[in-house]
């Protein structure tokens, strides 16, 4: 009888919170400059797999989401100032951790750095020196070469967006980039520009500023938001919605997050 009661208890919490949450319009920060995860199609309208993704946790959970659009670097900052309501998948770093929360992961991408080919560059500083290697303002990517690279003689630049950094790839005013591989190989390496140019060497990883997944970001404390967000996510992981979206992007390629520890840094 106890678990009985107890059980209801639990069902009785549960659609209280979805009935709070049913119908209501969540702001939703997002930069769209980062194909194919977030971008704007030929109307205007924002799509990607972060943003499909988003749609359909959104709608699992009963919720309407819009889109706030800002550069990346800017998305937290808004966040805090409760212009947004969380943020668009993004990487649950350590540092990150300290100032928001963040829901259940999403995805795993590796970062890995794109140059020429015949370059014969790596990612470590003995290849990069001297080179001049973008980055995107606020990412995981810029914490890492300005922490590892810039103090030992890597020109790290960096930038508001992806595409301009393709543009200056291809315009040759660089000789690398560091980025998420998926990425730059649908933004950048498919398309005619993209042609001369690879990802080189192996994943760039570091167990103290890299995440082992990307997650939606919250503020604080905010457990109605990330409850909310958490259900709808493991509504489409169960009913397949997620794995329709993944293979419509990037087909075979392994994105689940598998791990619960965090990786071993090799840089």
């Amino acid at each position: 009888m106890k678990s009985a009661v107890t059980l209801l208890a639990v069902m009785s919490m549960a659609l209280s919170a979805q009935a709070l949450a049913a119908g209501e319009t969540l702001r939703v920060g997002a930069d769209l400059s980062y194909p194919p995860f977030q971008y704007r199609d030929a109307a205007g309208t924002p799509t990607g797999f972060e943003i499909d993704i988003t749609n359909a946790v959104c709608k699992a959970a009963q919720v309407k989401c819009e889109y706030v659009v800002s550069s990346f670097d800017a998305e937290i900052p808004s966040l805090m100032a409760r212009k947004v309501d969380f943020i668009s998948p993004l990487g649950a770093t350590a540092k990150r951790q300290k100032s928001i929360d963040f829901s259940d992961f999403i995805y795993h991408i590796p970062t890995k750095l794109v140059a020429h080919k015949g370059s014969n560059l790596q990612p470590d500083v003995t290849s990069l020196q001297g080179k001049r290697i973008a980055v995107q303002q606020g990412s995981i990517q810029e914490m890492y070469a300005n922490k590892y690279w810039a103090p030992k003689g890597v020109d790290v630049v960096m930038y508001p967006d992806q595409d301009v950094i393709y543009q200056d790839l291809a315009a040759g005013r660089l000789d690398g980039a560091l980025s998420p591989g998926v990425a730059v190989t649908y933004g950048f390496l498919n398309k005619p520009e993209g042609k001369d140019f690879a990802l080189t060497g192996p994943e760039v990883r570091d167990d103290l500023l890299f995440s082992i997944g990307s997650a939606y970001g919250l503020r604080k404390g905010d457990e109605k938001m990330q409850k909310l967000l958490n259900e709808g996510l493991a509504k489409v992981m169960a009913d397949g919605t997620w794995e329709k979206i993944k293979q419509h992007y990037f087909g075979d390629l392994e994105m689940k997050v598998t791990r619960t520890e965090p990786v071993n840094a090799t840089q």
